[in-house]
Formats: C-alpha cells, sequence, structure tokens
C-alpha cells in the first residue's frame, strides 16, 4: 500500500483551522518561525501546521490576560453571563465545521465529534449562567453588633493545559468556568489537537469577549508550562492529562503557591455482580471500554 500523501496546507485548511497563536487579540507565529506538523490520525496526511512557541510567547500570553484581566473583572456578572450565551449560541452554530474539525485532527467518528462539540455548548451555557450565581455568605459573628461577609472575587490569570482526547470539551470546562468567575485565561491545547482549541480564539472573537481574555497558546509543551507555573502572575493552573506531569506541574508551581486543580489518570474497574443483569452489563461494558475508541480517562480496565 502506498504511502498516505500530504495535503497541501494552503489550499485545503477546514473552517476555523487557524494556524496561528492567539495573544492579547493578535494573531501570530513562534518568534523563532517553527512550526509543527498535525497529521489526521486516520490517513497519516499532514493536514497543517501550528507555531511552536516557547516560554517568551508564553510570558507575553501571560501578560495581555493580566493586562485584560483588570477589564474583564469589571464587567457585571450579567455582562459576562451574556457574553458566554453568545458564545455556546456560536458554538451551536457551527456545530458541523467543529466537528468535522475535531475529527479531522483527533480521530473519533463524526457523530461523537459532534456530541463533544454540543457537550462544549452545554458546559458554557452552564457556565454561563453559573456566572450570576457567585453568591457570597454572612456568617454569625462570636461578636455582638458585627456580621462576618464573604464575597467571591476572581484569582486573576489562569493557565489550562488540556489533553488530545476530548480536545474542545476539555477547554469548555476550563475557559467557560474562568470566564464566569471573571477570570482571564491563556490555554495550551495538546500539540496532537491543536485546532479544536485555536477555534476557541476564533470563537471568543465573535462573541466580542475582550482581547486578552482568551489566549491559546501552541508549541513546545516542557517551555510553555515551565512558564506557567513559575511565572508569578498566573494565579491558578488547572490540568487533564496523566498523573506524571500533573505531579511535576504541581512541583513546578510550588515555588509561587498557585491554586491548582488537575483530572488525572485513572484506572477504572467494572463490577459485575451476580444478581447483575448480563445484557445491561454487556451493553455498558462495550460502551465504557470502546467509547472514543477507548481512550478516555474512565474507560473501564478491570473487570
Amino acid at each position: 500500500m502506498a504511502a498516505p500523501q500530504p495535503l497541501s496546507t494552503a489550499s485545503a485548511l477546514l473552517p476555523f483551522q487557524r494556524e496561528q497563536i492567539l495573544i492579547g487579540g493578535v494573531w501570530s507565529g513562534a518568534d523563532s518561525g517553527t512550526v509543527i506538523e498535525v497529521n489526521n490520525p486516520a490517513t497519516g496526511a499532514i493536514i497543517g501546521t501550528i507555531p511552536k512557541a516557547g516560554r517568551a510567547e508564553t510570558a507575553r500570553a501571560i501578560d495581555a490576560a493580566s493586562a485584560a484581566f483588570k477589564i474583564w473583572r469589571a464587567k457585571t456578572a450579567t455582562e459576562r453571563s451574556a457574553a458566554l450565551h453568545k458564545l455556546a449560541d456560536l458554538i451551536l452554530a457551527n456545530v458541523d465545521d467543529l466537528a468535522r474539525l475535531l475529527t479531522t485532527e483527533q480521530g473519533k467518528p463524526f457523530a461523537e465529534a459532534k456530541g463533544e462539540v454540543g457537550a462544549s455548548a452545554a458546559y458554557v451555557r452552564w457556565f454561563a449562567e453559573e456566572a450570576r450565581r457567585l453568591y457570597g455568605d454572612v456568617i454569625p459573628s462570636p461578636w455582638a453588633g458585627r456580621r462576618i461577609m464573604v464575597t467571591k472575587e476572581p484569582v486573576g490569570v489562569v493557565a489550562a493545559i488540556t489533553p488530545w482526547n476530548f480536545p474542545s470539551s476539555m477547554l469548555a470546562r476550563k475557559i467557560g468556568a474562568a470566564l464566569a468567575a471573571g477570570c482571564t485565561i491563556v490555554a495550551k491545547p495538546a500539540e496532537l489537537t491543536p485546532y479544536s482549541g485555536l477555534a476557541w480564539g476564533i470563537l471568543a472573537e465573535q462573541a466580542g469577549i475582550p482581547a486578552g481574555c482568551v489566549n491559546i497558546i501552541t508549541g513546545d509543551a516542557k517551555e510553555i508550562g515551565l512558564e506557567m507555573t513559575s511565572n508569578p502572575i498566573v494565579k491558578k493552573v488547572t490540568f487533564t492529562g496523566s498523573t506524571a506531569v500533573g505531579k511535576l506541574l504541581m512541583k513546578q508551581s510550588a515555588d509561587t503557591m498557585k491554586k491548582i486543580s488537575m483530572e488525572l489518570g485513572g484506572n477504572a474497574p467494572f463490577i459485575v455482580f451476580d444478581d447483575a443483569d448480563l445484557d445491561a452489563a454487556v451493553e455498558g461494558a462495550i460502551a465504557s471500554k470502546y467509547r472514543n475508541s477507548g481512550q478516555t480517562c474512565v474507560c473501564a480496565n478491570r473487570f
């Protein structure tokens, strides 16, 4: 069988396929001009390239997010909610194009890709409503005539690193939450599936979210991760991926005392009891084991 032939990246770009990084509302290449090739896993064909950015570009993205934070945090909860609803509307209006892009770079069936894109919109919609429910609290005071009040404030710049198996929905959960809380974000999608991540930059622009609130960086994972974890401007790191990388990011974040949230690898058991409905158990086992080609963090690994 002949080897698959590369596609011409100049003439075969799909809708929402952006081959640049987004920093402070400006799309550009890497400082070095170097790129990373992106392949279609089904055919092996090269579908495009992305900038191989490093620490310098990441630092500028963090600075841009910090500048935009002053603008975004000043928005009312209603204004942030409206922007997120607009973002969800845009996702749903472009489901087919976004799903086609996802399938091309990640390989999952088109129906599953449409499901993921739809779930992404649902996540954003949920966070749009949560933006209006960032309630504080009043706590009984041990002193007469006084009240203890708790208010919730955005932490600041958030750094997000996401995996390749759900390149759209994982970013939806991180970007949506950050923006709803009044934070700005610098996100690094996986280099295997970068276009679904870069598409979030396009969608954020179309939704009218101010420049710098959403920044998307692709490139050298170690260099980008090191800048995200060591830069004192970043106040929170959120990561979905392997346990080994999660441990590394926690160590790198220790010196600057960042808030951290992580969803790491698992080893999920599938237990069938003696009185179980075996037909239902088999159906559930197949769905669990082979969903997304078995490449999920909750895939059944032990029966």
